[in-house]
């Protein structure tokens, strides 16, 4: 929502309840639809946003372009309120540009939706298409290997274009389930643009997928599990031998290593847990640390609670690699600045996490392929630590990187 008052009316709804409230909230804070607090309006657009992220000490407005907007059209308010003969007030309400209205009621609509279908613990990554993003063009994923702390990050090797793997056939015409061999035309992160083996030039059954999903396989996986390899049937005119066919073309070629879906999983076992305490930065006092429970781990962020929210609605996001976090009794070690919490004892499965987890990378490897200036990933929102957004990165200099935010945000994180 782009335009609106300074009193925004949001519309709010609760699970299971057929009717809409709507609060006024001043630019002050509001409750979302599923409980949670900390977010605020801007009196000027309207444009609703992460409070601690919000312009000025009072988090009215979400940009200084919004704030000096408001302070020019109060005073244009001001004299027009005198011209029609009425008189001043201390604080003139801002010109107002449009109703907002039909926005809220489409707004309020979507929530009760989201609050009625299919509820999931973590938030779905498809509301952002990487395939379709990348496409066929120009663009360069920055890969894997470039991320050491990343699931896979170490462990990438000698993945590249060329290399060919198995991968169900989508055009099989069939009804079970059957298998082909496809080639890597094109490396972005995790994601491959795959050609299905006897296509060759023709791009018209090219496909993305994620390399590390369980759908894919080496090549001769099929023949020691005993599934069947057909060729797609838009192509099956063109030979009439296909077991020859593919004995010439994959003779010198390279596939994943046969222990690939291992480290995959591996990979993705991570140390912390959930219920695991630590000590992590007081987002409302940097300079000082709060005890945090660990809620949710997700590709090795942490979602950490402090601990004394009943509700869960008080949270912070970071990597386990972090520096911001650290294990109990860190903070009295050395004499920072620390939080006392309120809760008396530790509940029932929860425990500090172990120190050894806590160890920090001081160097960051930079041999093989690194960051390059134009090159594409995702990125925490520096506006919204609970986000995801896609990223070109714009200028590296030794271990720092510029990099910009771009409109595509991927809702991975609640």
């Amino acid at each position: 929502i782009q335009e609106g008052y300074r009193n925004c009316i949001l519309p709010l709804t609760s699970p299971g309840s057929s009717s809409l409230t709507l609060i006024k909230t001043n630019g002050q804070l509001y409750t979302y639809p599923d409980g949670k607090a900390g977010m605020a309006t801007c009196e000027m657009c309207g444009m609703v946003g992460v409070r601690d992220a919000f312009y000025s000490k009072t988090k009215r407005f979400c940009s200084v372009s919004c704030s000096r907007s408001y302070s020019s059209n109060s005073k244009k308010a001001s004299i027009l309120a005198r011209l029609q003969g009425k008189p001043p007030t201390k604080k003139a309400k801002v010109l107002q540009k449009q109703p907002l209205m039909a926005k809220l009621a489409v707004y309020a609509q979507y929530q009760a939706n989201q609050q009625n279908s299919v509820k999931k613990a973590v938030v779905s990554v498809e509301s952002f298409d990487w395939g379709r993003y990348l496409g066929d063009g120009d663009v360069a994923g920055a890969p894997v290997s470039c991320f050491k702390h990343v699931p896979m990050g170490t462990s990438w090797g000698d993945i590249s274009e060329g290399v060919r793997v198995e991968v169900p056939n989508t055009d099989s015409g069939l009804p079970m389930r059957v298998y082909w061999i496809a080639g890597i035309i094109k490396l972005s992160g995790f994601k491959a643009l795959l050609r299905y083996e006897g296509f060759d030039s023709d791009s018209a059954r090219d496909f993305w997928c994620n390399l590390c999903v369980p759908d894919i396989h080496p090549v001769g996986w099929c023949a020691a599990g005993g599934k069947p390899l057909v060729p797609p049937k838009s192509i099956l005119h063109r030979c009439t031998n296909w077991k020859s066919f593919l004995v010439k073309r994959l003779t010198g070629s390279k596939t994943l290593p046969p222990d690939f879906t291992t480290k995959v999983q591996e990979s993705l076992q991570f140390p912390f847990k959930k219920l695991m305490r630590v000590e992590v930065v007081d987002k409302g006092h940097l300079c000082r640390t709060r005890v945090a429970l660990v809620e949710q781990v997700i590709g090795g962020r942490l979602r950490l609670v402090y601990e004394e929210c009943a509700d869960g609605t008080d949270d912070f996001w970071c990597h386990m690699y972090s520096p911001l976090i650290h294990s109990i009794g860190w903070s009295r070690s050395i004499g920072h600045r620390f939080k006392r919490s309120d809760v008396a004892k530790k509940l029932e499965g929860q425990l500090d996490a172990p120190g050894l987890l806590f160890t920090k990378v001081n160097e960051v490897d930079q041999s093989g392929e690194w960051f390059k200036d134009g090159m594409k990933l995702e990125a925490i929102d520096p506006l919204n630590l609970s986000a995801i957004c896609v990223a070109t990165v714009r200028k590296v200099r030794s271990c720092f990187m510029l990099h910009n935010i771009i409109k595509y945000r991927l809702n991975v994180c609640p």
